[in-house]
């Protein structure tokens, strides 16, 4: 009996891990495409963006704008993480990956802070190689 209410109990917690987080992977897939609609489902209220050395905090909207504005001048022909981990101090995540657009090679930086089973997009980065 011990080992069915074990099993009851973590069942899900491990299944979960195995497949990894889902809003994570749906990120990469909208930056894969230049999907700026999914990719906005994801922001914060304000999100900072920086995108080589012009860096500001937008609302959601406007930072919906500004990447579509990236995306049409940058078309996307990849994306592909690098690394992604949770932050030390509290339960946030980031992830590092390589964008490949039609201008070039971008080093992609993402913060995003969890609440509960939400992801929030805090932080982008775009930083040309």
């Amino acid at each position: 009996m011990k080992n069915l209410l074990f099993l009851i109990a973590f069942a899900p917690a491990v299944l979960f891990a195995k497949q990894g987080n889902p809003s994570l992977e749906t990120i990469a897939a909208a930056l894969n495409t230049g999907d700026v609609e999914t990719l906005s489902k994801y922001f914060a209220d304000n999100v900072e963006i920086s995108i080589q050395d012009k860096e500001q905090v937008y609302r959601k909207g406007e930072a919906t704008e500004v990447m579509r504005g990236f995306f049409n001048t940058n078309k996307p022909k990849g994306f592909s993480q690098v690394h992604k981990g949770t932050s030390r101090e509290n339960s946030d995540q980031y992830c590092i990956g390589n964008l490949s657009a039609s201008s070039g090679n971008y080093r992609v930086y993402l913060y995003l802070k969890v609440n509960g089973a939400n992801m929030l997009i805090q932080e982008i980065r775009l930083d040309k190689e």
